[in-house]
């Protein structure tokens, strides 16, 4: 679908493909969809023509971020042919707090074993 839910315009065979991939937080199967590239497509265009902000609507809701293989990109950056085009969203956890409590709970059952 195109933006605001229309029916993507039809894309002449031979044109490239741009892959659109998304990790939901809820241990449900990732996402992932291959899409025609059409002249000028952005970042985001390719993620709304993709279904995935319809599929997962809390999405629109919160300040997700994109990649294309692993490096942030700008929702409106155009797409290259063949890029992978991945949805960030936000952190449930700081990962250096987590890292640290791991760190203390070790230490603490390593001085609480008898020696």
């Amino acid at each position: 679908m195109a933006e605001g839910g229309a029916p993507a315009p039809a894309v002449p065979a031979g044109l490239s493909e741009v892959l659109v991939v998304y990790v939901p937080p809820d241990g449900a199967v990732p996402f992932s969809l291959s899409l025609p590239l059409t002249p000028g497509m952005t970042v985001e265009g390719a993620v709304r023509a993709s279904g995935v902000l319809l599929r997962w609507p809390a999405l629109q809701s919160i300040d997700v971020e994109y990649g294309v293989w692993g490096r942030k990109r700008a929702p409106e950056a155009l797409v290259a042919p063949g890029e992978r085009i991945e949805i960030y969203r936000p952190l449930s956890a700081d990962p250096n707090d987590t890292r640290l409590r791991r760190a203390a709970l070790r230490e603490k059952k390593r001085k609480s074993k008898p020696r």
